[in-house]
């Protein structure tokens, strides 16, 4: 498979995941109660099309944990009004080599969210990803999703070109050295693009780049006008 065809399946795969019935577009609601709430009581109260999850979260200001709940609706407005993710070309020249290079402990970075209000929730920084762009030498902060390195990053393509807040991109670490590969044709829109309800951590000031990366995608479109925010 050459690697324009794995990028065409890769956005395949990024379309059915959005759409799936607790994908991006169908998370309806997310509710803090406190306490761990009672999933069957929720899951039987909801409708046929609706799933509950649990979810939990630091609070910013006590510390404590925080227990909630997530309804994701297969037939959500959102999913129903859908179009596309607008992307770039695919462009290999967006496809660059790195290095990671792992700290001792759990060092965390304070990150700002999207619905917080200016407030920080400290993620935990499990090192830094260093790479070379246009001549320049950048050290970005990658935070641990799962096991994997996500990197949140912000260019002067946001809120022209793309998704105003920023972008995500999953960083490949590919061997026990630390070498690392950036592919930027992957960048997606995060989960607050697509559902209001999410609350997406903003890009810090190191992971900031100067100049545009005119790769990946760009912006969820919807049909006759759908917002988010108003739905």
């Amino acid at each position: 498979m050459s690697e324009r065809e794995d990028h065409t399946q890769w956005q395949a795969e990024r379309r059915a995941s959005v759409t799936s019935a607790t994908g991006n577009l169908s998370l309806i609601e997310t509710r803090w109660t406190g306490e761990a709430p009672d999933l069957d009581a929720e899951q039987q109260a909801a409708s046929d099309t609706v799933t509950v999850t649990p979810i939990q979260r630091t609070n910013i200001e006590t510390g404590e944990a925080e227990h909630g709940l997530r309804l994701w609706d297969a037939d959500a407005p959102a999913v129903r009004a859908f179009d596309r993710i607008d992307t770039y070309d695919y462009d290999p020249a967006w496809v660059l080599e790195g290095h990671f290079t792992p700290v001792s402990g759990d060092r965390r970075v304070s990150f700002e969210h999207i619905r917080d209000n200016g407030g920080t929730r400290e993620l935990v920084v499990p090192g830094d990803i260093h790479f070379e762009l246009d001549g320049r030498e950048y050290t970005l902060a990658a935070f641990d999703d799962g096991g994997t390195l996500l990197l949140v990053f912000g260019d002067e393509t946001n809120g022209s070109e793309t998704y105003g807040s920023g972008r995500f991109l999953f960083v490949e670490l590919r061997d026990d050295a630390g070498s690392v590969t950036l592919d930027f044709n992957r960048a997606f829109v995060p989960p607050c693009g697509f559902s209001a309800q999410y609350n997406c951590p903003l890009p810090p000031a190191s992971n900031r780049f100067p100049l545009p990366i005119r790769a990946g995608e760009k912006n969820v479109v919807f049909r006759d006008g759908f917002d988010i925010y108003a739905a």
